[in-house]
Order: structure tokens, then C-alpha cells, then sequence
């Protein structure tokens, strides 16, 4: 049995999009999926556990339902490695 959403599809189901936005000091973005939807994200989302993903990079992710009601994206897998973010010092 899978959850289905209206107009979503199953839940389960990985989803791409890109990363419209991320403020790594809140740990907080969002992204876009291919159809035009946007869900949050948080840093811990990040499936390779760095914390940092770059704005524009695309990803692929899973829906989840968030303790506000809303959806939210986990899992995260940047698609292409060189838009991966890392602090760097000058």
C-alpha cells in the first residue's frame, strides 16, 4: 500500500527537481521539482550527511509529511557532484 496525495502520486516515489535556495546558516531551503512544485527542505535532508548542497543543483529527493501539515523534502542526492557546496576559505 503506498500514500498517495492528491495529484502527487505515492509519496514513496523519488521526485527530481533543483535547489532554488539554501541558507546554510539556518540549515533551511527549498526546491523545485520539475512540474513547478516547491517544498522546504532542511539541512539534515541531505542524504551524504554534509549539510551543504548549492543553489541550482540538481537533485533528486522523497516526499514526507512534516509534523506542520505541510510536505517536505528528505533524502536528497545531488545529480550532478559539481554543484555540491562546500565552505571554502579564502
Amino acid at each position: 500500500m503506498s500514500l498517495e496525495v492528491r495529484g502527487l502520486g505515492p509519496l514513496a516515489a523519488p521526485r527530481r527537481g533543483r535547489v532554488v535556495a539554501f541558507d546554510a546558516d539556518r540549515g533551511l531551503g527549498e526546491l523545485a521539482e520539475e512540474g513547478g512544485e516547491r517544498y522546504g527542505f532542511h539541512a539534515v535532508a541531505i542524504a551524504d550527511g554534509s549539510r551543504q548542497i548549492a543553489s541550482g543543483a540538481a537533485v533528486t529527493f522523497h516526499l514526507l509529511a512534516s509534523p506542520l501539515g505541510t510536505l517536505e523534502a528528505s533524502e536528497l542526492v545531488a545529480l550532478d557532484a559539481g554543484r555540491m557546496a562546500y565552505p571554502t576559505t579564502p
